[in-house]
């Protein structure tokens, strides 16, 4: 088992407001748990909210290395575990055979080719190999099939790995492992057991202004306070796609760039397109905004 990381909760928080994340006590209280019982956290929530932040932004405040899975549909054991490299075994093979003419010990070869020189690690091998402290972040667990989350699930439950030509391999260290989902499917309900869980949600308006404050960092306070107040009002429609805390960001990045102080309807509907990614969701938002749309 690792030595803590962390010796209370306000301190992973601070941590991660120290690497302008802005985690709430529940966030920093499931890292913390997380580090103590060396389980996994599984982090749901809507796309842009901070899930994969929190994995990058945890392997920052504790100098970890980051190791992501980014997961998809067809990721199979060769591309998230391990696999040989064939083409060099077969190099391998045709120099031996050159060499030593049809008297080659196939044995030996076989011993030989099946070695560590011929191993091409994949994240999740890499994450248990390693030596250093490792954040392993398996993004968007919820795009693969059931057979590979099964894998998944065998891995994080012992944090070892049987390679038959090779044994068992032993994690030297825990990793602190996140995986994110988009609910885009239902896990499993032993995948679910495995893990922490932690939904991570739209923060509320304050939290929301601290973080535009915090990562756009020329913002007058009045326009990132009109900002968030906007979005709020627009995530209060129904739309194909309400806009994430990223596109947020990406709202107040280019309303600073543009010069705006202070945002009327006429601005924010010229801009609509940084927040909001459908032509009906824009069309939607257009016809709610108003004069005084900031100050609702």
């Amino acid at each position: 088992m690792n030595a803590p990381r962390f010796a209370t909760v306000p301190e992973v928080r601070e941590g991660l407001r120290s690497v302008d994340y802005l985690a709430d006590d529940g966030i920093a209280g499931v890292v913390y748990l997380a580090d103590r019982l060396g389980k996994p956290v599984l982090v749901e929530g809507p796309a842009g909210t901070g899930k994969t932040e929190l994995a990058k932004a945890v392997a920052k405040m504790t100098g970890s290395k980051l190791i992501r899975l980014q997961c998809y549909e067809g990721l199979d054991e060769s591309k998230a575990l391990y696999e040989w490299n064939y083409k060099k075994q077969l190099l391998r093979i045709q120099a031996q055979r050159v060499a030593e003419g049809d008297g080659a010990n196939w044995n030996e070869i076989e011993d030989d080719i099946f070695s560590e020189d011929f191993l091409l690690t994949r994240p999740l091998l890499e994450a248990i190999r390693s030596e250093e402290p490792v954040v392993l972040l398996i993004d968007e667990v919820d795009r693969v099939e059931v057979e590979t989350e099964a894998l998944l699930l065998e891995i994080l439950s012992d944090y070892q790995v049987s390679i038959p030509e090779l044994g068992t391999v032993m994690a030297k260290q825990i990793p602190l492992v996140f995986l994110t989902s988009n609910n885009t499917r239902e896990l499993s309900e032993a995948l679910k057991r495995r893990c922490l869980f932690l939904h991570i949600d739209y923060p509320q308006m304050d939290r929301e202004k601290a973080i535009v404050l915090t990562r756009v960092p020329d913002i007058q306070e009045n326009l990132a306070d009109q900002i968030v107040r906007i979005v709020r009002s627009i995530r209060q429609i129904e739309l194909k796609k309400s806009p994430s805390v990223s596109e947020t960001i990406d709202w107040a990045r280019t309303l600073v760039l543009l010069g705006v102080q202070n945002i009327d309807a006429q601005t924010a509907k010229e801009t609509l397109h940084i927040l909001l990614k459908y032509q009906t969701d824009i069309a939607k938002a257009s016809k709610e905004l108003s004069v005084d749309a900031p100050a609702k």
